[in-house]
């Protein structure tokens, strides 16, 4: 089982700001910038083009719904969105996810970037960040 699925099933913790039926958003634990969430699916597959239509219509209304309480928390006007489509288009983890990275200047890494990714911080900034989101989502 991949460490997604893992997380979907909460074998593995994760800092969630978002969930539904088909979908599940998180804090990256080694983001770009912050606020970096991952938004996936709860249905296991590699390749976007492989989810059923309902998923698929599904992980892309969260998105639509995430990206604008995403970037108002850190007054960001735009965001990186990102999924690597597969092992030879950078994708690590092989479970489609979708980036959302909040960009409030137009300075710093990339998606492309993966030297841009900091080290996590402590529990409390993840837990403080998620927060944030999950209120921002509600309003």
């Amino acid at each position: 089982m991949c460490i997604f699925c893992q997380i979907v099933e909460g074998e593995i913790p994760s800092y969630k700001v978002y969930e539904d039926e088909y979908t599940l958003a998180f804090l990256d634990i080694a983001p770009i910038a912050d606020g970096h969430v991952l938004l996936i699916p709860k249905h296991h597959e590699q390749f976007v083009e492989d989810l059923p239509e309902e998923i698929y219509t599904a992980l892309f209304d969260s998105l639509k719904g995430l990206v604008n309480p995403i970037q108002a928390v850190f007054d960001a006007p735009a965001s990186n969105i990102g999924l690597n489509n597969g092992p030879n288009a950078g994708q690590i983890i092989p479970h489609v996810h979708i980036h959302i990275v909040p960009r409030p200047k137009k300075a710093g890494p990339t998606l492309s970037s993966s030297a841009g990714r900091f080290k996590p911080r402590n529990k409390e900034y993840f837990e403080e960040i998620a927060d944030k989101i999950r209120k921002e989502i509600k309003r």
